[in-house]
């Protein structure tokens, strides 16, 4: 699958190459870095699975909306406008997914994957929020653990 997010207001699409993709102001953190105040250092990540896009907001002070609609998570179809603060993108998907085996999917894999991915997410913004009085960014890393 093909996956990239274009730019409402013009400018070069930005092609969504990685399964798992950080987004924000972050340039050594992030895979997708976006150069602007109101996007948080670290905003959201993009998830490309199965032929499918999932966005989770990251607690970013300016927020992630899909189609106008604030959001913490949720999925991505061609043509939503994905804005993070004040920036907008259109979701592109094209191509089939990638067909690998032909291995029928098991009925709650995916559910089982996103479940754990969040759980993971939600382990590691617990232990950035015990360590909030430390204003210093050094220390401070989102790892991302995948099977």
């Amino acid at each position: 699958m093909i996956a990239r997010l274009i730019p409402v207001n013009g400018g070069e699409p930005i092609l969504l190459k990685k399964d798992v993709i950080l987004v924000g102001r972050k340039s050594d953190l992030c895979d997708i870095q976006i150069d602007k105040n109101s996007i948080s250092k670290i905003h959201c990540v993009i998830i490309k699975t199965d032929g499918l896009l999932f966005v989770r907001d990251l607690c970013s002070t300016n927020g992630t909306r899909v189609n106008g609609q604030k959001i913490t998570r949720g999925a991505l179809l061609p043509g939503d406008e994905l804005s993070l603060a004040s920036v907008k993108f259109e979701v592109e998907l094209s191509g089939d997914p990638k067909k690998e085996d032909n291995a029928p999917i098991k009925e709650n894999q995916q559910t089982e994957m996103l479940t754990e991915f969040n759980l993971e997410i939600e382990a590691e913004e617990e232990r950035l929020d015990s360590e909030s009085g430390n204003e210093s960014d050094s220390g401070n890393e989102i790892k991302l653990i995948s099977e």
